[in-house]
């Protein structure tokens, strides 16, 4: 029990200030070759997201695009993004705000 009373750290703790969360640092290099799976693991999911559905779903797509007033692009653009399917009664989508230079 003594040994525990005596105990003192070797390395002070570290300070951090109001609002850290004791984190890892972000600014750490990266590994190399994992930017490369990630670039690959996004083209994989791009690719598999608009790889070409059956010919009965992708006629219910644009039947329903049709119905809602859309391209069919436009239809899945909005269907992968929200996750949801765009139907006649939506609002529009506001236009892109683009900065101007």
């Amino acid at each position: 029990m003594s040994d525990l009373r005596n105990w003192k750290r070797e390395t002070p703790w570290p300070r951090f200030g109001i609002g850290h969360n004791g984190g890892p640092p972000l600014d750490d290099e990266e590994p190399p070759g994992k930017l490369l799976f990630v670039r690959y693991a996004w083209k994989q999911a791009h690719a598999a997201a608009w790889r070409p559905p059956s010919r009965d779903i992708a006629l219910f797509r644009l039947r329903r695009a049709e119905a809602a007033g859309l391209s069919y692009h436009e239809y899945m653009l909005r269907l992968l993004d929200t996750g949801r399917y765009p139907q006649a009664g939506d609002a529009p989508e506001p236009p892109d705000i683009k900065e101007k230079s």
